[in-house]
């Protein structure tokens, strides 16, 4: 029988004037929002300059986006060549595949997909190994496209990764134990732009005579590695979240031990898990702005170069905020797709309800 549907006012009144509480801080809110949106959307819309070449064409009062139309392919790629910009697009679609195991009603079947993808965008970017197309140095990277290509690849790398220090840190080994635990307390005892000066200026100097690794692998390593530490100890709370009696039931029903890690406590810690995962998702591609910090030309130092340019000096205000708003778009997506992920395996039976379906 479904519920009564109740109209609009009543369920604004529900919602909005419940209590003289609520109601204060909903007219409190609202006379914010009244004296500040109609300027803001003045601002960047309505008296905003789209186009030109340098600041000259700006005027008081509006935003100059003409800054962000001038240098949208550098903001975009980088210094990637202008003829060859189709492949950061197909870069892009392989890694949009390479999350398809995430996305997939089975994940199981499509995990080939996410090493696939990601290898596949590298290749395809760097050009090397790929007969008719010419290398493109990870020099000439950059722009969003780089703060994307870290961040996606280090998360879907790093998720795995996280998850066996997760099982290892709860194994009863001595040794796989205190090498998951110490791992996972020196890289998150330690801030992430240390890790990428070591990695950029005193790795060098420990690996063998002659061995080379581009500024950007050595980034993506570093930031793969400290992804997973934060991983792991999301994935360890959604494992102790688990009763013990879900573990016992797969024992007399005939799972060993493998089968009832991976078919029933693993799916259920995940799904525990998933506001924990994605919160890290988010800090982790929030953390590619420290790229630049490195030498590397993600979005953040292409914005800093641009403004450098006495053409554009003074233009600040609209160039991180178009930076704010980019990353806030691709958070915010985020967060709705964990959501709908929530939404998703609600309805999806977990634990021993489908490790009973599995084939023996």
């Amino acid at each position: 029988m479904r519920p009564p549907r109740h109209s609009l006012g009543r369920r604004v009144r529900a919602s909005l004037f419940a209590t003289p509480w609520d109601a204060a801080v909903t007219l409190a809110v609202g006379a914010v929002l009244v004296f500040t949106v109609p300027g803001l959307l003045r601002w960047a819309l309505i008296d905003a300059v789209w186009l030109g070449e340098t600041k000259a064409v700006c005027r008081e009062g509006g935003a100059c986006w003409a800054f962000v139309t001038a240098r949208w392919r550098q903001m975009l790629a980088g210094f990637y060549p202008e003829q060859e910009l189709w492949r950061v697009g197909a870069a892009a679609a392989l890694l949009a595949a390479a999350t398809a195991p995430v996305a997939a009603p089975r994940p199981g079947r499509w995990l080939w997909l996410t090493p696939l993808g990601v290898t596949g965008a590298f290749a395809v970017l760097s050009g090397a190994g790929l007969s008719g197309l010419p290398d493109v140095a990870p020099e000439a990277w950059g722009g969003f496209f780089l703060n994307v290509l870290v961040g996606a690849s280090a998360i879907l790398l790093a998720l795995p990764f996280g998850i066996l220090l997760a099982l290892g840190r709860g194994s009863r080994l001595p040794v796989v134990k205190g090498l998951c635990v110490g791992f996972i307390e020196l890289v998150r005892s330690v801030p992430l732009i240390t890790l990428l000066f070591m990695a950029s200026y005193v790795l060098p100097l420990l690996v063998p005579a002659g061995t080379e690794l581009d500024r950007l692998t050595r980034a993506l390593v570093v930031v793969t590695l400290f992804s997973a530490a934060y991983m792991a100890e999301a994935v360890r709370g959604g494992l102790q979240a688990v009763g013990g009696g879900q573990r016992e039931a797969a024992r007399a029903l005939g799972l060993g031990s493998v089968r009832t890690v991976a078919l029933v406590v693993l799916p259920q810690a995940l799904r525990v898990s998933i506001p924990a995962l994605v919160n890290t998702f988010i800090g982790v591609f929030k953390d590619t702005t420290l790229l630049y910090v490195i030498g590397l030309f993600d979005v953040m130092w292409i914005a800093r170069a641009a403004l450098s340019d006495f053409a554009w000096q003074g233009r600040e205000l609209e160039a991180y905020a178009f930076v704010g708003l980019v990353f806030f778009a691709a958070c915010f997506a985020l967060s709705r797709w964990s959501a709908a992920l929530e939404r998703r395996l609600d309805a999806a039976p977990l634990g021993l309800a489908a490790a009973v379906k599995e084939p023996a």
